[in-house]
């Protein structure tokens, strides 16, 4: 196991905004950075990071946390795993405990199918690298593609013997289950029990996801068997989903990110030969046709794509469907093609850096522009051809949700097309409606369904739980003024010259969690929510046990559900930022303009509250059986607590300020 002190100094270390920006294009929003979800689907940012907080919150799943909890999170990590990876960025050394049988027996599933697929790539670049026939087949293979040795061992690449069962003999011998081989895809098992390697006689190309990971294998057949297919892929399984990963990813996402651009090509190769002549911003989709999934996954390092097709003319065609994929997603997308002959691969190799990009800059066209020529020489002089293709580019203008691209996009297609935009527009306006039509119809047949969750909503809402609000607003206070000096005003009961009890006001200065402990603890109120009350607890005795608090050291003690809640709250505030209100000249007032005033109310409006509810309870238990004198003491007893209620009341008008 890994030492706590290890623990301790990645958590000391490892700024929650560097890691993150690895995984989510950030841009700063005062004193934080937001960014767009990349837990779900959207067009507008609501993902913040505090590098002040170190934490960071996700509005729109409602997922937060430490820097630890969003690699769990994002890349699916256990909480070492988590650790060791920030140790690494970091350059931390891990010191290790002795690991006892429990804690092996407990590592789950998806980690053992990772740890498999770790050593299937280790095996691999082994087997190339040192064996004498990897050396032969695969190095060969990889040099006569130009390949150098720093680019193989970056990309990971490998061989897998011409053996039925080398690495899952190899495999087994290491102490790994066969259930797992299975599980990833690198081990088939045949009707009758025996076994053999999905790859065999293959080069190797690992796919690893955005953090680093490996997923799983592309392999690619050396010999002339026209029964094997030239690529074979690792099969679905809990740790490879093809239609959601890119090839590539994790040694583009910073280049991406910093060009503001990223170049998506079809093959393993070219994805590889690109970036060994410099240009690094580039991923592929391995092959299959290009998903939602991942163009969402290019979506959160930069909103431009540039598309690179060979020079097959026949392969065109069918390879710009894709295009009204990434122009739905709201992306911004060119297309660049290569001589007849060439592929990102070859025309990589036969030129220099500065050529490369050169080409490249100079010969992506706009995806209008391109459409256009491609098909105008299939249209030529057929007038129902030319139709067909304006209604074709129309239909892909259609897709783009933002209004102002559409219309400047139907501009440039009238004057390329020489035709006129009012035309354009009618159609762009027909399929516009369709599309809104075809969603009107699918809302009306999820309509009944709604309407009972609408119904369900609406009860919730009528029954807001106040004293779920006010304990939360408790636990708020705790973690963003729980270490604060704060004036607090108190009324206390003295006799004045003539002898009569009148109330003064008394300015103490105390902690606001003292405060709050105190006034609590005055009244024997416990806090009524079973996880406010364990966290309540656990920061009183944090703040009793040390001077200031440090929200890194404080949620690492912490369970994922009450880091998920605190995070919740403590990022509440932030959330504001999202809005931009002050550009709207709109200034949302900061509680810390006077912590007093807000503790204050908050605690008393909780008392009056309860005694309201003490009241309603003492009424409602109240039976016309028992004695008349029971009555009386009851009605005396409400009396009372009325009194001290308009008494509270009193001091909530005193005091009250614009928070609740």
């Amino acid at each position: 196991m890994i030492s706590r002190e290890t623990i301790d100094k990645v958590f000391e270390t490892a700024r929650v905004e560097e890691v993150i920006g690895d995984f989510v294009q950030l841009k700063r929003a005062g004193s934080n950075y937001k960014g767009l979800s990349p837990f779900s689907d959207e067009r507008s940012p609501s993902f913040m990071v505090s590098p002040v907080k170190q934490i960071w919150k996700d509005f729109s799943s409602g997922k937060g946390g430490s820097v630890v909890t969003f690699l769990m999170e994002h890349e699916h990590f256990t909480y070492p795993e988590a650790i060791r990876f920030l140790a690494k960025k970091y350059n931390i050394e891990i010191e290790e405990t002795e690991t006892s049988q429990e804690d092996k027996i407990e590592a789950n599933e998806k980690e053992s199918m990772y740890l498999v697929s770790e050593f299937a790539k280790t095996y691999f670049q082994e087997t190339l690298l040192n064996s004498e026939e990897g050396k032969a087949i695969g190095l060969t293979y990889f040099k006569e593609r130009g390949f150098t040795n720093q680019t193989i061992a970056k990309f990971g690449l490998g061989y897998s013997p011409e053996i039925w069962d080398a690495f899952t003999k190899e495999a087994l011998s290491k102490g790994y289950q066969l259930e797992f081989l299975e599980k990833v895809g690198l081990t088939i098992t045949r009707e009758d029990g025996k076994h053999f390697d999905r790859f065999k006689g293959r080069v190797m190309f690992p796919i690893q996801s955005l953090s680093g990971r490996n997923l799983g294998f592309g392999g690619r057949i050396l010999t002339n068997d026209k029964k094997a297919a030239k690529y074979l892929n690792s099969p679905e399984s809990e740790i490879y989903h093809k239609s959601k990963v890119l090839y590539g990813i994790f040694h583009a996402k910073q280049a991406i990110a910093k060009q503001n651009n990223c170049y998506l090509v079809e093959g393993y190769t070219d994805v590889i030969q690109l970036h060994q002549a410099g240009i690094e911003n580039v991923v592929a989709s391995s092959g299959t046709a290009l998903t939602a999934d991942q163009i969402r996954l290019i979506n959160r390092l930069t909103k431009n794509i540039t598309v690179l097709f060979d020079g097959d003319a026949a392969g065109l065609r069918a390879s710009i469907r894709g295009i009204d994929l990434i122009l739905e997603e709201g992306m911004n997308v060119k297309v660049c093609t290569f001589p007849d002959g060439d592929d990102p691969d070859s025309f990589a190799r036969k030129n220099s850096y500065e050529d490369l990009v050169f080409y490249l800059e100079n010969n992506a066209k706009d995806f209008i522009q391109f459409k256009a020529s491609l098909l105008m020489n299939e249209a030529q002089n057929d007038p129902i051809k030319k139709a067909d293709l304006i209604r074709d580019m129309v239909v892909s203008i259609s897709k783009i949700p933002d209004r102002i691209k559409r219309e400047v996009y139907i501009q440039e297609c009238a004057s390329i097309m020489d035709i006129s935009e009012q035309v354009l527009q009618n159609t762009l306006a027909q399929l516009v409606q369709k599309d809104i039509s075809e969603a009107g119809k699918k809302l009306k047949q999820e309509q009944k369904a709604f309407e009972v969750v609408k119904d369900d909503i609406q009860v919730s809402r009528d029954r807001v739980d106040i004293v779920y609000e006010l304990e939360r607003k408790i636990i708020e206070m705790l973690l963003l003024y729980g270490s604060l000096k704060a004036d607090f005003e108190d009324y206390i009961l003295r006799a004045n010259d003539d002898g009569e009890m009148v109330e003064e006001k008394e300015i103490n200065t105390t902690r606001v969690f003292e405060r709050i402990f105190l006034s609590l603890h005055e009244d024997e109120v416990e806090l009524a929510n079973p996880m406010f009350k364990e966290i309540y607890n656990d920061l009183i005795a944090y703040y009793n046990q040390n001077e200031n608090f440090n929200i890194e050291h404080y949620l690492m003690q912490l369970s994922p559900e009450h880091s998920e809640m605190v995070t919740d709250i403590l990022m509440l505030e932030e959330k504001e930022l999202l809005h931009n209100w002050e550009a709207k000249q709109i200034y949302v007032k900061k509680k810390t303009e006077n912590v007093g005033q807000y503790v204050s109310e908050t605690i008393i409006s909780l008392r009056e509250y309860l005694i309201n509810k003490l009241i309603m309870d003492m009424m409602n238990n109240f039976t016309k059986e028992e004695e008349e004198s029971d009555l009386e003491e009851l009605k005396s007893t409400i009396n009372d607590y009325n009194k001290l209620k308009v008494n509270l009341t009193n001091k909530i008008g005193r005091i009250r300020s614009t928070y609740l």
